[in-house]
Protein backbone atom coordinates (compact mmCIF):
# COMPACT_ATOMS: atom_id res chain seq x y z
CA UNK A 1 0.00 0.00 0.00
CA UNK A 2 1.19 3.76 -0.54
CA UNK A 3 2.58 5.46 2.76
CA UNK A 4 -0.35 7.26 4.69
CA UNK A 5 -0.95 10.48 2.44
CA UNK A 6 0.30 13.54 3.55
CA UNK A 7 -1.35 17.03 4.38
CA UNK A 8 -1.27 19.21 1.35
CA UNK A 9 0.60 22.29 3.54
CA UNK A 10 2.92 19.65 4.90
CA UNK A 11 4.00 18.03 1.52
CA UNK A 12 4.53 21.60 0.36
CA UNK A 13 7.07 21.97 2.88
CA UNK A 14 8.66 18.52 2.69
CA UNK A 15 9.18 18.88 -1.52
CA UNK A 16 11.21 22.13 -0.06
CA UNK A 17 13.24 20.96 3.04
CA UNK A 18 13.70 17.44 0.67
CA UNK A 19 15.24 19.36 -2.00
CA UNK A 20 18.20 21.23 0.45
CA UNK A 21 18.88 17.57 1.67
CA UNK A 22 19.46 15.91 -1.73
CA UNK A 23 20.90 18.63 -4.38
CA UNK A 24 21.60 21.64 -2.44
CA UNK A 25 20.35 24.99 -2.48
CA UNK A 26 20.43 25.66 -5.84
CA UNK A 27 17.19 23.16 -6.11
CA UNK A 28 15.91 25.38 -3.77
CA UNK A 29 14.16 27.55 -6.41
CA UNK A 30 12.92 24.53 -8.82
CA UNK A 31 11.15 23.19 -6.00
CA UNK A 32 9.46 25.87 -4.63
CA UNK A 33 8.10 26.85 -7.93
CA UNK A 34 7.02 23.30 -7.79
CA UNK A 35 5.21 23.27 -4.25
CA UNK A 36 3.86 27.18 -5.00
CA UNK A 37 2.10 25.70 -8.53
CA UNK A 38 0.67 23.07 -7.14
CA UNK A 39 -1.08 24.66 -4.40
CA UNK A 40 -2.37 27.58 -6.26
CA UNK A 41 -3.73 25.31 -8.23
CA UNK A 42 -5.32 23.31 -5.38
CA UNK A 43 -6.78 26.89 -4.52
CA UNK A 44 -8.10 27.99 -7.46
CA UNK A 45 -10.24 24.67 -7.65
CA UNK A 46 -13.79 24.10 -6.36
CA UNK A 47 -16.54 21.02 -6.25
CA UNK A 48 -18.06 20.42 -9.82
CA UNK A 49 -21.41 20.54 -7.84
CA UNK A 50 -20.57 23.75 -6.86
CA UNK A 51 -20.14 24.75 -10.61
CA UNK A 52 -23.26 23.38 -11.35
CA UNK A 53 -25.40 24.69 -9.21
CA UNK A 54 -23.74 28.05 -9.80
CA UNK A 55 -26.54 29.79 -12.05
CA UNK A 56 -23.33 31.85 -13.77
CA UNK A 57 -21.37 28.83 -14.73
CA UNK A 58 -21.57 28.72 -18.53
CA UNK A 59 -24.17 26.46 -20.19
CA UNK A 60 -21.16 24.94 -22.49
CA UNK A 61 -18.94 24.30 -19.14
CA UNK A 62 -22.22 23.08 -17.14
CA UNK A 63 -22.34 20.34 -19.98
CA UNK A 64 -18.83 19.06 -19.74
CA UNK A 65 -18.96 19.12 -16.09
CA UNK A 66 -21.81 16.51 -16.36
CA UNK A 67 -19.37 14.68 -18.97
CA UNK A 68 -16.86 14.50 -16.63
CA UNK A 69 -19.31 13.31 -13.83
CA UNK A 70 -20.36 10.44 -16.04
CA UNK A 71 -16.88 9.57 -16.91
CA UNK A 72 -15.56 9.59 -13.53
CA UNK A 73 -18.77 7.47 -12.49
CA UNK A 74 -17.88 4.96 -15.30
CA UNK A 75 -14.01 4.69 -14.27
CA UNK A 76 -14.75 4.05 -10.64
CA UNK A 77 -18.01 1.30 -11.68
CA UNK A 78 -16.65 -0.52 -14.83
CA UNK A 79 -12.70 -0.03 -14.55
CA UNK A 80 -11.67 -0.21 -11.23
CA UNK A 81 -10.12 2.72 -11.13
CA UNK A 82 -9.76 4.77 -7.43
CA UNK A 83 -12.48 5.92 -6.02
CA UNK A 84 -11.33 9.15 -4.50
CA UNK A 85 -11.43 13.29 -4.99
CA UNK A 86 -9.93 13.38 -8.22
CA UNK A 87 -11.69 14.88 -11.13
CA UNK A 88 -14.76 15.69 -8.57
CA UNK A 89 -13.37 19.83 -8.85
CA UNK A 90 -12.71 22.20 -11.70
CA UNK A 91 -10.33 25.22 -11.94
CA UNK A 92 -10.11 27.89 -14.35
CA UNK A 93 -6.60 28.43 -14.86
CA UNK A 94 -5.71 32.00 -17.10
CA UNK A 95 -2.83 30.04 -18.95
CA UNK A 96 -3.39 27.40 -22.10
CA UNK A 97 -1.43 24.43 -19.92
CA UNK A 98 -0.74 23.75 -16.38
CA UNK A 99 2.86 23.26 -16.77
CA UNK A 100 5.56 23.21 -19.53
CA UNK A 101 7.74 20.57 -19.64
CA UNK A 102 11.63 20.76 -20.70
CA UNK A 103 12.87 17.25 -22.97
CA UNK A 104 16.52 17.34 -23.40
CA UNK A 105 18.70 14.88 -25.25
CA UNK A 106 21.88 14.93 -26.75
CA UNK A 107 22.75 16.08 -30.30
CA UNK A 108 23.62 12.38 -31.82
CA UNK A 109 21.15 10.26 -29.46
CA UNK A 110 17.88 9.92 -28.88
CA UNK A 111 18.18 9.03 -25.32
CA UNK A 112 16.35 11.69 -23.27
CA UNK A 113 18.12 12.97 -20.33
CA UNK A 114 16.94 12.35 -17.06
CA UNK A 115 15.90 14.50 -14.06
CA UNK A 116 15.69 13.01 -10.64
CA UNK A 117 12.68 13.97 -7.93
CA UNK A 118 12.14 12.93 -4.16
CA UNK A 119 8.39 11.21 -5.02
CA UNK A 120 8.17 10.53 -9.02
CA UNK A 121 11.55 9.26 -8.94
CA UNK A 122 14.04 9.75 -12.08
CA UNK A 123 11.83 10.91 -15.10
CA UNK A 124 12.69 12.39 -18.79
CA UNK A 125 11.55 16.23 -18.18
CA UNK A 126 11.23 18.68 -15.84
CA UNK A 127 8.47 20.22 -15.24
CA UNK A 128 7.36 24.07 -14.75
CA UNK A 129 4.47 26.39 -13.93
CA UNK A 130 5.85 29.38 -15.57
CA UNK A 131 6.13 28.97 -19.34
CA UNK A 132 8.99 31.55 -19.46
CA UNK A 133 10.74 29.64 -16.57
CA UNK A 134 10.77 26.61 -18.68
CA UNK A 135 11.63 28.44 -21.67
CA UNK A 136 15.06 29.57 -19.53
CA UNK A 137 15.61 26.74 -18.32
CA UNK A 138 15.59 25.36 -21.88
CA UNK A 139 17.73 27.63 -23.19
CA UNK A 140 20.64 26.88 -20.89
CA UNK A 141 20.43 23.79 -21.95
CA UNK A 142 20.69 24.51 -25.49
CA UNK A 143 23.63 26.26 -24.43
CA UNK A 144 25.31 23.14 -23.07
CA UNK A 145 24.74 21.42 -26.52
CA UNK A 146 21.12 19.41 -25.93
CA UNK A 147 18.71 19.61 -28.63
CA UNK A 148 15.57 20.26 -26.33
CA UNK A 149 11.95 21.03 -27.01
CA UNK A 150 9.41 23.21 -24.44
CA UNK A 151 5.72 21.54 -24.40
CA UNK A 152 2.35 22.99 -22.59
CA UNK A 153 0.76 20.08 -21.03
CA UNK A 154 -2.76 20.11 -20.41
CA UNK A 155 -2.81 17.26 -17.22
CA UNK A 156 -0.50 15.51 -15.36
CA UNK A 157 -1.14 13.12 -12.32
CA UNK A 158 -0.05 13.55 -8.33
CA UNK A 159 0.12 10.11 -8.05
CA UNK A 160 -2.34 10.22 -5.64
CA UNK A 161 -1.19 12.04 -3.20
CA UNK A 162 -3.76 15.49 -4.16
CA UNK A 163 -7.19 14.89 -5.27
CA UNK A 164 -6.42 16.26 -9.15
CA UNK A 165 -8.67 18.83 -10.66
CA UNK A 166 -10.29 18.91 -14.31
CA UNK A 167 -8.82 21.73 -15.40
CA UNK A 168 -9.81 24.48 -18.20
CA UNK A 169 -6.73 23.18 -20.07
CA UNK A 170 -8.29 20.24 -21.38
CA UNK A 171 -12.30 20.76 -20.38
CA UNK A 172 -13.24 21.46 -23.82
CA UNK A 173 -11.46 18.36 -25.71
CA UNK A 174 -13.74 16.29 -27.49
CA UNK A 175 -15.74 14.02 -24.76
CA UNK A 176 -13.87 10.87 -26.40
CA UNK A 177 -10.43 12.59 -25.82
CA UNK A 178 -11.36 13.81 -22.64
CA UNK A 179 -12.35 10.60 -21.08
CA UNK A 180 -9.11 9.15 -22.19
CA UNK A 181 -7.03 11.58 -20.58
CA UNK A 182 -9.16 10.94 -17.33
CA UNK A 183 -8.84 6.91 -17.67
CA UNK A 184 -4.52 7.53 -18.29
CA UNK A 185 -4.47 9.86 -15.23
CA UNK A 186 -5.98 7.67 -12.62
CA UNK A 187 -4.47 4.94 -13.62
CA UNK A 188 -1.02 6.72 -12.67
CA UNK A 189 -2.34 6.47 -8.68
CA UNK A 190 -3.20 2.86 -9.12
CA UNK A 191 0.36 1.55 -9.81
CA UNK A 192 3.49 3.60 -10.69
CA UNK A 193 7.07 2.29 -10.41
CA UNK A 194 10.14 5.27 -9.95
CA UNK A 195 12.45 5.88 -12.75
CA UNK A 196 10.67 3.07 -15.34
CA UNK A 197 8.75 6.27 -17.60
CA UNK A 198 8.40 3.70 -20.11
CA UNK A 199 6.66 0.66 -17.77
CA UNK A 200 4.26 3.52 -16.24
CA UNK A 201 3.17 5.57 -19.51
CA UNK A 202 3.12 2.47 -21.32
CA UNK A 203 0.65 1.28 -19.06
CA UNK A 204 -1.42 3.96 -18.06
CA UNK A 205 -1.81 4.48 -22.34
CA UNK A 206 -3.08 0.53 -22.06
CA UNK A 207 -5.61 1.61 -19.54
CA UNK A 208 -6.94 4.46 -20.97
CA UNK A 209 -7.23 2.86 -24.78
CA UNK A 210 -8.86 0.02 -22.91
CA UNK A 211 -11.25 1.65 -20.91
CA UNK A 212 -12.12 4.25 -24.11
CA UNK A 213 -13.13 0.87 -25.85
CA UNK A 214 -15.71 -0.37 -23.12
CA UNK A 215 -16.69 3.63 -22.37
CA UNK A 216 -17.68 3.97 -26.17
CA UNK A 217 -19.61 1.30 -26.02
CA UNK A 218 -21.67 2.12 -22.85
CA UNK A 219 -22.67 5.08 -24.43
CA UNK A 220 -23.92 3.85 -27.82
CA UNK A 221 -23.39 7.27 -29.54
CA UNK A 222 -22.52 6.10 -32.89
CA UNK A 223 -21.40 9.74 -34.07
CA UNK A 224 -19.39 9.88 -30.53
CA UNK A 225 -17.69 6.41 -31.92
CA UNK A 226 -17.05 7.84 -35.58
CA UNK A 227 -15.66 11.12 -34.04
CA UNK A 228 -13.49 9.16 -32.00
CA UNK A 229 -11.94 6.77 -34.31
CA UNK A 230 -10.93 9.35 -36.92
CA UNK A 231 -9.29 10.68 -33.91
CA UNK A 232 -7.41 8.12 -33.56
CA UNK A 233 -6.79 7.52 -37.18
CA UNK A 234 -5.17 10.45 -37.19
CA UNK A 235 -3.35 9.90 -33.69
CA UNK A 236 -2.14 6.87 -35.51
CA UNK A 237 -1.01 7.66 -38.45
CA UNK A 238 1.05 10.71 -36.40
CA UNK A 239 2.69 7.84 -34.42
CA UNK A 240 3.36 5.96 -37.43
CA UNK A 241 4.97 8.98 -39.23
CA UNK A 242 7.48 9.60 -36.06
CA UNK A 243 8.54 5.93 -35.56
CA UNK A 244 9.58 6.25 -38.96
CA UNK A 245 11.62 8.96 -38.92
CA UNK A 246 13.05 8.05 -34.61
CA UNK A 247 13.84 4.78 -36.80
CA UNK A 248 16.34 6.36 -39.42
CA UNK A 249 17.70 8.80 -36.76
CA UNK A 250 18.77 5.82 -34.67
CA UNK A 251 20.19 3.88 -37.74
CA UNK A 252 22.11 7.34 -38.65
CA UNK A 253 23.18 8.00 -34.84
CA UNK A 254 24.84 4.36 -34.64
CA UNK A 255 26.43 4.57 -37.92
CA UNK A 256 29.86 4.73 -38.34
CA UNK A 257 30.10 7.54 -40.45
CA UNK A 258 31.59 10.87 -38.71
CA UNK A 259 29.72 13.39 -36.41
CA UNK A 260 29.74 15.75 -39.69
CA UNK A 261 28.26 13.30 -41.62
CA UNK A 262 25.83 12.18 -39.25
CA UNK A 263 24.69 16.14 -38.22
CA UNK A 264 24.19 16.42 -41.56
CA UNK A 265 21.96 13.42 -42.56
CA UNK A 266 19.91 14.24 -39.35
CA UNK A 267 19.11 17.51 -40.75
CA UNK A 268 17.82 16.02 -44.14
CA UNK A 269 15.68 13.82 -41.97
CA UNK A 270 14.12 16.62 -39.99
CA UNK A 271 13.81 17.90 -43.40
CA UNK A 272 11.82 14.57 -44.60
CA UNK A 273 9.90 14.37 -41.25
CA UNK A 274 8.21 18.20 -42.28
CA UNK A 275 7.54 17.36 -45.97
CA UNK A 276 5.84 14.20 -45.13
CA UNK A 277 3.72 15.52 -42.59
CA UNK A 278 2.34 18.11 -44.75
CA UNK A 279 1.55 15.25 -46.88
CA UNK A 280 -0.40 13.89 -44.14
CA UNK A 281 -2.29 16.76 -43.01
CA UNK A 282 -3.61 16.84 -46.91
CA UNK A 283 -5.08 13.39 -46.66
CA UNK A 284 -6.47 14.43 -43.41
CA UNK A 285 -8.50 17.55 -45.21
CA UNK A 286 -5.99 20.21 -43.38
CA UNK A 287 -6.41 19.21 -39.99
CA UNK A 288 -4.08 21.10 -37.91
CA UNK A 289 -4.40 19.38 -34.77
CA UNK A 290 -0.24 18.33 -34.44
CA UNK A 291 0.99 21.51 -35.65
CA UNK A 292 1.99 22.49 -32.12
CA UNK A 293 4.33 19.42 -32.81
CA UNK A 294 5.97 21.49 -34.98
CA UNK A 295 6.17 24.83 -33.72
CA UNK A 296 9.66 24.68 -32.27
CA UNK A 297 12.30 23.98 -34.52
CA UNK A 298 12.43 20.12 -34.62
CA UNK A 299 15.19 17.99 -32.80
CA UNK A 300 15.77 14.70 -30.98
CA UNK A 301 14.07 16.27 -27.77
CA UNK A 302 11.14 16.15 -29.94
CA UNK A 303 10.83 12.12 -30.39
CA UNK A 304 13.09 11.20 -27.55
CA UNK A 305 9.73 10.44 -25.87
CA UNK A 306 7.40 8.78 -28.65
CA UNK A 307 8.22 5.15 -27.62
CA UNK A 308 7.71 6.15 -23.69
CA UNK A 309 4.14 5.98 -24.42
CA UNK A 310 3.52 3.06 -26.53
CA UNK A 311 6.69 0.54 -27.20
CA UNK A 312 5.21 -1.29 -24.43
CA UNK A 313 1.38 -1.52 -24.86
CA UNK A 314 1.31 -4.46 -26.84
CA UNK A 315 2.94 -6.00 -23.92
CA UNK A 316 0.53 -4.82 -21.10
CA UNK A 317 -2.86 -5.71 -23.40
CA UNK A 318 -1.73 -9.31 -23.72
CA UNK A 319 -1.02 -8.93 -19.75
CA UNK A 320 -4.69 -7.67 -19.98
CA UNK A 321 -6.54 -10.81 -21.82
CA UNK A 322 -4.65 -13.03 -19.52
CA UNK A 323 -6.98 -11.90 -16.12
CA UNK A 324 -10.27 -11.36 -15.43
CA UNK A 325 -10.69 -7.56 -15.97
CA UNK A 326 -9.18 -4.60 -14.72
CA UNK A 327 -9.77 -5.07 -10.87
CA UNK A 328 -7.33 -8.63 -12.10
CA UNK A 329 -5.43 -6.34 -14.40
CA UNK A 330 -4.08 -3.99 -12.06
CA UNK A 331 -3.08 -6.78 -9.52
CA UNK A 332 -1.07 -8.28 -12.24
CA UNK A 333 0.82 -5.13 -13.43
CA UNK A 334 1.43 -4.42 -9.59
CA UNK A 335 3.64 -7.53 -9.30
CA UNK A 336 5.63 -6.62 -12.30
CA UNK A 337 6.51 -3.61 -11.02
CA UNK A 338 7.47 -4.97 -7.66
CA UNK A 339 10.11 -6.65 -9.82
CA UNK A 340 13.70 -5.29 -10.03
CA UNK A 341 13.61 -3.30 -13.62
CA UNK A 342 15.88 -6.49 -15.44
CA UNK A 343 13.16 -9.27 -14.59
CA UNK A 344 10.34 -7.13 -15.19
CA UNK A 345 11.64 -5.82 -19.01
CA UNK A 346 11.92 -9.79 -19.39
CA UNK A 347 8.62 -10.59 -18.56
CA UNK A 348 7.50 -7.93 -20.98
CA UNK A 349 9.64 -9.01 -23.51
CA UNK A 350 7.91 -12.35 -23.12
CA UNK A 351 3.87 -11.06 -23.19
CA UNK A 352 5.47 -8.44 -26.11
CA UNK A 353 6.49 -11.42 -28.66
CA UNK A 354 3.30 -13.56 -27.51
CA UNK A 355 1.37 -10.18 -28.40
CA UNK A 356 3.10 -10.36 -32.15
CA UNK A 357 2.59 -13.79 -32.34
CA UNK A 358 -1.05 -13.52 -31.77
CA UNK A 359 -1.68 -10.61 -34.32
CA UNK A 360 0.55 -12.01 -36.87
CA UNK A 361 -1.44 -15.06 -36.74
CA UNK A 362 -4.92 -13.01 -36.48
CA UNK A 363 -4.35 -11.67 -40.33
Amino acid sequence: MRAKRLTQSSLMAGLVATSLLLAGCTSLGYYTQAAHGQFSLLAQAKPIDDWLADPQTPERLRAKLQTVREIRRFAVEQLSLPDNGSYKSYAQLQRPFVVWNVVAAPSLSLTARQWCFPIAGCVDYRGYYSQQDAQQYADGLVRDGYDVQVLGVPAYSTLGWFNDPVMSTFINYPDGELARLIFHELAHQTVYVKGDSQFNESYATTVEELGLERWLQARHDDKLSVAYKVFAGRKQDFLELLLKYRSQLEADYESDASDADKLQRKAAIFDALRAEYQQLKARWGGFTGYDRWFAMPLSNAHLALVGTYHDRVPAFRALFRQGRGFADFFERVKALAALDKKPREEQLDRLQSAQSIQSAAAK
